[in-house]
């Protein structure tokens, strides 16, 4: 049987601690997912919900085994864009480590699960060296530099079921000086089927 999931957040737009700085959230129009995003004069930060099956299919089409896939799937994904917005004169340099990010949920903290930690893990399973090169081109740098009008993408990962509700605390630096800042109550995609566009046959 098909289901069919939509998502409608109207765009709310909240203002945080720092002056010109405000939080987003809403769908996602090439997604059509739910996003939340940071910004401020120097830094936009764009996270869009990746479905599980979204990751399983992905991964999988990557040559990764089915239980490897799905480890990814159950990890909280999302698709991170980072970009430098500041004005091309401005010579603003800014750069972040994904280390010092700090996830916030039910009174507790923890670190996202980064590219290290996660190729470790491929070499100890013996996945495809080709799927490893995959899934390291396709997350997100654990550290960048970006010059004015330069921005990236790619995906994070949380280590958090679906569904999970967190609030995720941002660093980065601009020209050296450490800014940081936080996005509340960020929800892990649930585990759900979606229902393949009109035309397309399951």
């Amino acid at each position: 049987m098909k289901r069919k999931i939509l998502y409608s957040l109207a765009l709310v737009v909240g203002f945080s601690h720092l002056a010109g700085a405000a939080v987003l959230t809403g769908t996602d129009e090439t997604a059509q997912l739910p996003f939340w995003e940071w910004h401020n004069q120097t830094i936009s930060i764009r996270l869009v919900q990746r479905l599980p099956d979204q990751s399983r299919a992905f991964f999988a089409a990557r040559k990764f085994s089915p239980a490897d896939a799905e480890r990814i799937a159950q990890s909280c994904v999302f698709q991170t864009v980072f970009k430098n917005i500041a004005a091309a004169d401005s010579n603003t340099a800014v750069r972040y480590d994904l280390n010092e990010w700090q996830i916030d949920r039910n009174g507790t903290t923890q670190k996202m699960k980064l590219k290290e930690q996660w190729m470790s893990e491929w070499q100890q399973s013996q996945a495809p060296k080709s799927a490893q090169i995959a899934f390291s081109w396709s997350l997100l740098p654990t550290q960048q530099q970006y010059l004015p009008g330069d921005y990236n993408w790619g995906m994070t990962t949380y280590n958090l079921p679906p569904g999970q509700r967190f609030d995720l605390t941002l660093v980065w630096y601009e020209n050296e000086q450490r800014r940081s800042a936080v996005i509340t109550d960020i929800q892990c995609a649930p585990d759900v089927q979606i229902s393949p566009p009109a035309g397309i046959a399951n």
